[in-house]
């Protein structure tokens, strides 16, 4: 099962956007979900990761105090609430599912086409 990441575009640097990615119940319940990106010419890094409760979260230190990472259980929805964006925020955003909570990019599966998040000046 590939998960769709949405909400992505273009946006100015210190703009706001809110990514959601839908996930089929049967790969939602009891994992942990988590966002990566990927920039050009750059391998896929980890963003923020979220526990299946929602109380433990994981972030990046490139991200944190400006992106917030959230679940909706009823809604099998995982959210990522990217503010004050930066230039260096720009790259395609891929949502994903793992055994455990854990920045490890392997651990990671079923990527789908992710979104595409530009930041301009």
């Amino acid at each position: 099962v590939q998960l769709q990441a949405s909400g992505g575009g273009l946006v100015q640097a210190g703009d706001s956007l809110r990514l959601s990615c839908v996930v089929p119940g049967r790969l939602f319940n009891y994992n942990p979900m988590g966002w990566f990106r990927q920039a050009p010419g750059k391998e896929r890094e980890f963003v923020s990761g979220i526990g299946w409760s929602g109380v433990s979260t994981l972030y990046a230190d490139s991200v944190k105090g400006r992106f917030t990472i959230s679940r909706d259980n009823a809604k099998n929805t995982v959210y990522l609430q990217m503010n004050s964006l930066k230039l260096e925020d720009t790259g395609k955003y891929y949502c994903g599912a793992a055994g455990r909570l854990t920045p490890a990019l392997d651990e990671w599966t079923n990527w789908g086409p992710g979104t595409q998040v530009t930041v301009s000046s």
